[in-house]
């Protein structure tokens, strides 16, 4: 069945974790008592950077900013889709400051940033999903964001509610296996408990064949995970879904990055996915 999953060569862009420490708390997994290993960071964030390109991969780096420790977070900051930028404005004011740099970069680059009206953190909430756009909220990004997202992308927006502190982002609970291209819904990855009633039921609809996760998985950050269409770079930790992943015909590559658990991130949270228009 590996066979049949085809990967697609995708654009990251990340940035480097030299300023990474946990200094202030603002989800569950942060405590300034939880001192950050920097030379462990740096490591486990170069052999990632090292396994997108070992996988045919594109990878831009953008400078990181002294006094903007969760820099690293790259998928934050932004989403992209087609070609079209829409930027962040953070709900925390620590945070807030790391728009301006990946602004500053996506210009430099050619691209044309829309900064949204409302509270709006990037890829952290808001997923492409081929056909759609799967946007989360109830701890961060605002509902009145995922309008906006709809409006500058054209492209329909699902909302989800978050009600699991823990899973504060939408990519903390679920990632696309398959987007299905334009015309189709594909397939996705998520953690059942970390979303309400109705929205369990709205992903219930939409991907009948999905692959549910644990909490297990989910709190070993299984489902902050990127995926190409075959390889699934994903948490050491998350070996129940990796299994169920393996016999689909998913290639699972873990990638080990505890270090940044400790602010409550992982493999998507540092890889930002610049979606450019398809021939």
């Amino acid at each position: 069945m590996a066979e049949s999953r085809v990967p697609r060569r995708r654009r990251f862009l990340v940035c480097e974790p030299r300023h990474f420490a946990v200094q202030y708390a603002i989800n569950p997994w942060m405590s300034t008592g939880r001192p950050v290993d920097v030379v462990r960071a740096l490591d486990q964030w170069q052999a990632l950077v090292e396994t997108y390109r070992a996988h045919g991969h594109t990878v831009d780096t953008v400078e990181p900013v002294p006094g903007l420790p969760d820099m690293v977070f790259a998928a934050n900051c932004a989403v992209v889709v087609e070609g079209r930028v829409l930027g962040s404005v953070f709900h925390a004011p620590e945070r807030r400051p790391e728009s301006v740099p990946f602004e500053t970069w996506f210009k430099t680059e050619g691209f044309d940033v829309h900064r949204p009206e409302s509270v709006c953190e990037g890829e952290g909430d808001l997923v492409p999903a081929g056909r759609w756009v799967l946007a989360g909220t109830g701890f961060r990004t605002a509902p009145e964001a995922h309008r906006e997202a709809q409006e500058f992308f054209g492209v329909p927006v699902v909302s989800l509610t978050l009600v699991d502190p823990y899973f504060y982002h939408l990519d903390t609970a679920l990632f696309v296996l398959d987007d299905g291209g334009k015309g189709g819904a594909g397939n996705i990855a998520y953690y059942p408990g970390a979303f309400s009633p109705g929205s369990r039921e709205v992903l219930e609809r939409l991907y009948p064949d999905a692959v549910l996760a644990t909490r297990e998985d989910a709190m070993a950050f299984g489902l902050n995970s990127v995926c190409d269409g075959r390889h699934v770079f994903l948490a050491p930790g998350a070996r129940q879904l990796a299994g169920r992943l393996a016999g689909l015909g998913y290639e699972p590559v873990p990638v080990d990055l505890s270090e940044f658990h400790k602010a409550g991130g992982g493999i998507k949270c540092c890889t930002q996915e610049i979606r450019e228009t398809r021939s």
